[in-house]
C-alpha cells in the first residue's frame, strides 16, 4: 500500500470484512487516521475534462503541450503540470507512431559489374500529361552496358507489375545476378522479395536517403528527363509510350556514352558477348557506406 487510496481502501475492505472500527482497522494496518478520513477540496474539473476530451477527438496528433495552448487560447488558466496530470488521467496520450518496415535485402558490399547481366539498376521517374495528370516511368538499367533495359509508364505501377516487367526482361536477355534499388514501397513489398527469392536473384537496397550508391540509374535519370521527358509533351499514356519506346531505342543503339569511350550500349553488350572470358575475372568491391560512419569510397580489390 504505496498511495492514501490504497490505503483507504485496505481500511474500508478490513473494517468491513472482520466487522470492526474503522479506529481498529488503522490501528492493525498501521494507517494514519487523518489519512482515512481526509476528502478532498480540489475540484474534479469537469468541464475542463470534458473540453480536452473534444479537442483531443478532433486534434487525435497532438500532444498535451498543444492541446493545453489551444486551451488556453479560449480563455481557460490552468497550470501546464496539473494539466499534464488531468491529460493522462484521461488516457489522452498520442502514440508515438513507429517508422515503416522496410526490407533489409541484401546489405553486403556490392561487386563493381565486370559483364552483361551482373548488375541492374532500378528506380521510377515521375511525369505529368498536358493536362496535369501525373505518371510513373519504371527504369531498368544494366550498370555494365548502361543499356536500357525497360520503360513502363503507367499512371500506376504495383510492385506485382515491377515483377512482370522484370519476368518479360528476362525472356528477352537473361536472368542476372543482382538487382539494385531504393526503399520504395513498390520494391520493399512482398511480391517483390517472392519474386526474388523464387527467381535466386540477389536484391540489393541502397542506404534511405543515399541515391549515390545507386548512382548508374540516378545518371541515366539525369539524361532521360533532360533529353526526352522536359522536351516532350505528353497528351495520352498511348503518346507517352511510344515517345520512350523510340527514345529507349535511339538511347541504346545510336547515343554515344564517354564513360564507354563513346560506345553505345548496344556496342558494349556485342563486344562483352563476342569475349567469352570478360566478366570472369574476380570482381573488385565497391564498400556501401554504414548509417553514421565516414568510411572511405575508395574501390579495391
Amino acid at each position: 500500500m504505496v498511495t492514501p487510496a490504497a490505503r483507504r481502501e485496505a481500511v474500508a475492505y478490513l473494517a468491513e470484512l472482520f466487522e470492526v472500527s474503522q479506529r481498529r482497522a488503522c490501528d492493525v494496518l498501521g494507517v494514519d487516521r487523518t489519512t482515512v478520513r481526509y476528502r478532498s477540496q480540489r475540484s474534479d474539473d469537469a468541464g475542463i475534462r470534458e473540453r480536452m476530451r473534444a479537442l483531443a477527438a478532433e486534434r487525435r496528433r497532438f500532444g498535451y503541450r498543444r492541446v493545453h495552448w489551444l486551451l488556453s487560447r479560449e480563455g481557460v488558466s490552468i497550470n501546464h503540470t496539473k494539466f499534464r496530470r488531468l491529460y493522462r488521467e484521461e488516457k489522452l496520450q498520442a502514440r508515438r507512431r513507429g517508422g515503416r518496415k522496410r526490407a533489409l535485402g541484401t546489405r553486403s558490399p556490392m561487386a563493381i559489374p565486370q559483364g552483361r547481366n551482373q548488375r541492374w539498376s532500378l528506380d521510377f521517374v515521375s511525369d505529368a500529361f498536358a493536362c496535369g495528370r501525373p505518371f510513373r516511368i519504371l527504369a531498368v538499367v544494366d550498370d555494365f552496358t548502361r543499356a536500357c533495359l525497360a520503360l513502363v509508364a503507367d499512371t500506376s505501377i504495383s510492385g506485382l507489375r515491377v515483377a512482370r516487367e522484370l519476368d518479360w526482361v528476362i525472356a528477352e536477355r537473361s536472368r542476372p545476378a543482382m538487382v539494385v534499388s531504393d526503399n520504395g514501397t513498390e520494391l520493399t513489398s512482398m511480391a517483390i522479395l517472392c519474386w526474388s527469392k523464387e527467381r535466386h536473384v540477389e536484391w540489393h537496397y541502397i542506404a534511405p536517403g543515399k541515391p549515390q550508391q545507386n548512382g548508374f540509374i540516378e545518371s541515366f535519370n539525369a539524361r532521360l528527363r533532360d533529353e526526352c521527358l522536359n522536351e516532350t509533351i505528353f497528351t495520352s499514356l498511348t503518346r507517352a509510350r511510344s515517345v520512350l519506346a523510340a527514345w529507349r531505342h535511339d538511347y541504346n543503339h545510336h547515343r554515344p556514352h564517354s564513360s564507354l569511350g563513346n560506345k553505345t550500349p548496344a556496342e558494349m553488350g556485342a563486344l562483352a558477348s563476342s569475349q567469352p572470358g570478360w566478366g570472369l575475372t574476380p570482381s573488385p568491391v565497391a564498400i556501401t557506406p554504414v548509417h553514421g560512419h565516414q568510411q572511405s569510397r575508395r574501390l579495391y580489390s
